[in-house]
């Protein structure tokens, strides 16, 4: 059986977060960007200045469940750049991981929960860049 890293990717409110949830279960871990910004509480304050320590831990978390050997891991982010999942595919290839990203779509109408503002969301739309072959 190959290990699996699953790289879930779309814009804030596609669902992003919902599917990993339901691939996970009760199964495989799942991490995110957004549970830096998450308190015991399920309080969310993101702080734009530490956003780089949280793709740090969220990378770091993804490492020590493949040093663990972990089958299944999926990574909610919206990795809107390729830069993003750069060091995800890296440290695949190290670990001996199979990579398949996924692209949610926002078709069920739904809200990001993080009060972004469309206009924002919107710049990301742009950005996002989808490799098909």
């Amino acid at each position: 059986m190959h290990k699996t890293l699953l790289l879930l990717r779309g814009l804030p409110g596609s669902g992003k977060s919902t599917l990993a949830k339901t691939l996970a279960g009760n199964n495989w871990p799942v991490f995110s960007v957004d549970d830096f910004f998450t308190d015991a509480n399920g309080n969310y304050v993101f702080n734009h200045r530490e956003n780089h320590l949280a793709y740090a831990a969220c990378l770091a978390k993804t490492e020590a469940a493949m040093k663990a050997a972990t089958a299944v891991i999926i990574v909610d982010n919206t990795f809107t750049l390729e830069w993003e999942m750069e060091p995800y595919f890296k440290l695949a290839q190290e670990q001996g991981y199979r990579v398949h990203c996924v692209t949610v779509e926002n078709r069920h109408g739904g809200q990001n929960t993080h009060g972004i503002p469309e206009e924002h969301i919107q710049r990301m739309a742009v950005k996002y860049k989808v490799v098909l072959c």
